[in-house]
């Protein structure tokens, strides 16, 4: 039981996570201490929010993606596509 209701836990917490890389992942960082900030947290920054639409599941992210061949996706783009796009 005590087992049960642990796993159901972490599912729980694990669905509630913002995915690093998301235009709500961005917001949440702007507003974080940069103190707070880990290196990973810094490169996902710099790479996926520091340009305006560039954030994974972005309006421009999302338009950008879909004019892109679906053949040359990668596995993630698809994921994330399909969580922030279609959603």
């Amino acid at each position: 039981m005590l087992r049960t209701l642990l796993i159901g836990s972490i599912f729980l917490l694990s669905a509630c996570s913002v995915e690093p890389g998301t235009a709500k992942w961005c917001s949440s960082k702007k507003e974080q201490a940069k103190s707070e900030w880990s290196g990973s947290d810094a490169a996902t920054y710099a790479q996926n929010c520091l340009f305006d639409g560039s954030a994974v599941g972005s309006e421009n992210w999302c338009a950008d993606l879909s004019a892109k061949a679906k053949g040359e996706w990668t596995v993630d783009e698809v994921e994330n596509y399909a969580k922030n796009c279609l959603m």
